[in-house]
């Protein structure tokens, strides 16, 4: 049998032993513990004290978003509240650089998206990562369709993000573009905004204050999946107002479309057109041409030319020098002028006429457009008091529209005229002057002499369309109400039997002026012979004018180019369109109050006068046109009494004896 070896029993550990085994391994693990909690205290520390700022931006930049957006832009209406500029919401495109890991492929993914240049956008986007920038706009102005292709392009279908588009650190920004519902129409007039939405040009411009709505902060705070679950506006914004023109939308596309077709029929290089009411200085269309579209602006002239640039009137001006002379009652319609052999001399310069008219009446002289008649008639009025009436009638100075950048023209003061200035200044040179200008004038003759200032802002409207202010404009009692009346007689003889026929209505009486003048090179100082400025400016009907009308032409190129063949007719497409669509009564009886005469020639300067113009014109070797043979049919027209007698009775029955006394002495060939 084997043995059994017994197994030795290990000895008993003492109590004090084991106790102090276990106090050991207690300690030992107490240790470890306080290490790891002053390595966490440590770091924490760490953290909260050294890095504290660190954190705290990085964390507001993951999290919190000051987001600036401006309200919608207010609204700016014709008179009638067509509307003809507003604000539209659309989207601007921008990154938060902190929330892109892999730059160079994100700047490739939004560059393909967005169809902008990939190497540009990687710079900015480098840049701006460095920078710690949490903002950077990408892509402006973006509308619906384009904001629906980028979010398709840019869909990560792996990313968990609460907004769009589907792609880290690409996010919508609220923004908004301006739309003009009618493109180009009167596009100068009502201006244009950038892409900060601040006005540059017209009524955008210089009522910008107006329209603008102010920044709005709003704190937005987000989750990690993006979403915005706290939003604060940290100040109150100021609501936006809105303009309402004294435009009228159709006024406006009526004079447009008219001065269009004018500068295509006399192949011009531009022209303008100002349409106004004569009673309250409203201004009811602004035209020019060519024009632009402000939806889209690469290059070009945003300037609106009818305020500010200048230009010699010519004849028009003429307005002028017989006011100051019925101011001073040098004459009456009546009385007789003698032109002479159609030449003047003054300082050493010599003034023609056009044609030969000899011993006429004042009224006569004015239809004909006598440069010798207007010239004596503004030497015995006087440089002083000739001065004074350019300045009352409101030139060499601001008109006030609420227009930016309006020119004051040019005026030079008295002491610093010339020997033949005043002779010069009689006929429509030495001075430049706007159209708008002009209106104003002649809108004071048809307004009895009071002036009204012209204005194209009709009232402020808040945001809820309650009328804040209106505008009154400034009335001054410019000429007499007998020296208004006299004149627009003697306008009105100038559409019925000089050279202003081609603004005849069918209907209606009108009355106007023509002028054409010589366009001054600034960089030669001097008068530039082959390029002309054709104008012509009147009013309908001649008893109760509802409008009066400018219409200037610049550089036109076919046919005479005077004022009375390329501008008149303009007037007469614009003023009788609108009398017929505003169903004003007729003052004639239709269909007779288009005489078929002969065109008078115009002459628009102190030389070379505009008859047929050059190169068709022929002339002498002193530079004056030939005399043209008149047929017999229309020498017996200039035979025929004032067709228009009932309305010249009316205007002032002392001025004419009867119809027939302003014409007893017939046009001279």
């Amino acid at each position: 049998m084997k043995k059994v070896q017994a197994k030795k029993s290990r000895p008993n550990r003492r109590p004090a032993d084991l106790n102090r085994l276990l106090f050991t391994r207690f300690m030992l693990i107490v240790a470890a513990f306080i290490l790891w909690i002053g390595g966490i205290g440590v770091r924490l520390v760490h953290l909260q004290v050294n890095q504290h700022s660190f954190l705290l931006a990085k964390a507001r930049a993951q999290s919190i978003y000051n987001l600036r957006s401006k309200q919608l832009r207010g609204t700016i209406y014709d008179r009638n509240l067509a509307v003809l500029a507003m604000s539209i919401e659309v989207n601007t495109l921008f990154v938060n650089p902190s929330e892109i890991d892999d730059v160079p492929r994100a700047a490739t993914d939004i560059a393909k998206a967005a169809h902008i240049d990939g190497k540009q956008l990687l710079a900015r986007l480098t840049e701006a990562k460095s920078q710690n920038k949490s903002y950077l706009p990408i892509a402006k102005k973006i509308d619906k369709d384009n904001y629906d292709r980028i979010n398709k392009v840019l869909f990560d279908p792996d990313l968990k993000k609460g907004d769009q588009p589907k792609y880290a650190g690409v996010h919508w920004d609220e923004d908004q573009t301006r739309s003009y519902p009618y493109g180009s129409l009167g596009a100068p007039t009502i201006g244009i905004s950038n892409d900060e939405d601040e006005g540059v040009a017209g009524i955008e411009q210089s009522q910008n204050k107006v329209l603008e709505g102010e920044i709005i902060n709003r704190l937005l705070q987000r989750d990690r999946m993006g979403r915005i679950y706290d939003e604060k506006i940290l100040a109150d914004a100021k609501l936006p107002e809105n303009v309402v023109l004294t435009i009228d939308k159709s006024v406006q596309i009526v004079t447009e479309r008219a001065l269009a077709e004018g500068v295509a029929n006399a192949q011009a290089r531009a022209g303008m057109a100002v349409v106004m009411d004569p009673t309250n200085g409203e201004i009811l269309a602004l035209a020019n041409f060519p024009t632009f579209d402000p939806t889209n602006i690469k290059s070009g002239d945003t300037s609106n030319h009818l305020v500010q640039s200048v230009y010699s009137p010519g004849s028009v001006f003429k307005l002028v020098t017989y006011s100051a002379a019925l101011e001073k009652k040098l004459f009456k319609p009546t009385d007789m002028i003698d032109a002479g052999n159609g030449t003047i001399e003054v300082g050493g310069h010599k003034f023609t006429d056009s044609h030969h008219i000899g011993l006429v009446n004042y009224a006569e002289a004015l239809a004909h457009s006598s440069n010798v008649c207007a010239i004596k008639t503004g030497m015995r009025v006087g440089k002083s008091d000739f001065y004074s009436m350019v300045q009352k009638m409101g030139f060499g100075q601001r008109t006030g529209i609420e227009l930016p950048a309006e020119t004051k023209g040019i005026v030079r003061d008295p002491d610093k005229w010339n020997g033949d200035s005043l002779a010069s200044m009689s006929i429509g040179y030495e001075i430049g002057v706007t159209p708008l200008q002009i209106a104003t004038a002649f809108a004071t003759i048809a307004n009895d002499g009071i002036k009204n200032q012209p204005h194209i802002i009709k009232e402020i409207r808040d945001s809820d369309g309650i009328t804040i202010s209106v505008t009154e404009p400034n009335q001054s009692q410019v000429v007499s109400t007998q020296t208004a009346r006299d004149l627009r007689v003697m306008l009105r003889q100038v559409v019925l039997r000089g050279t202003g026929r081609r603004a005849q209505l069918d209907g209606y009486s009108s009355a106007g002026k023509t002028g054409t003048a010589w366009k001054f090179d600034p960089k030669t100082k001097r008068v530039e012979r082959s390029k002309y400025m054709s104008t012509f400016v009147g009013f309908a009907p001649v008893e109760n004018p509802k409008f009066v009308i400018v219409v200037v032409m610049d550089e036109p190129q076919t046919g005479a180019r005077d004022g009375g063949t390329v501008s008149a007719p303009v007037f007469k497409d614009i003023a009788q369109t609108l009398l017929t669509a505003m169903n004003v009564p007729h003052d004639l009886t239709p269909s007779s109050s288009n005489s078929a005469s002969a065109d008078v020639p115009e002459v628009n300067g102190s030389d070379t006068p505009n008859v047929k113009g050059p190169p068709e014109e022929k002339v002498n070797k002193n530079g004056e046109p030939k005399p043209q043979k008149r047929s017999k049919e229309n020498k017996k027209s200039d035979e025929k009494p004032n067709a228009d007698k009932l309305t010249a009775m009316a205007l002032d029955p002392k001025a004419l004896k009867n119809a027939s006394t302003i014409w007893k002495t017939k046009p001279k060939t």
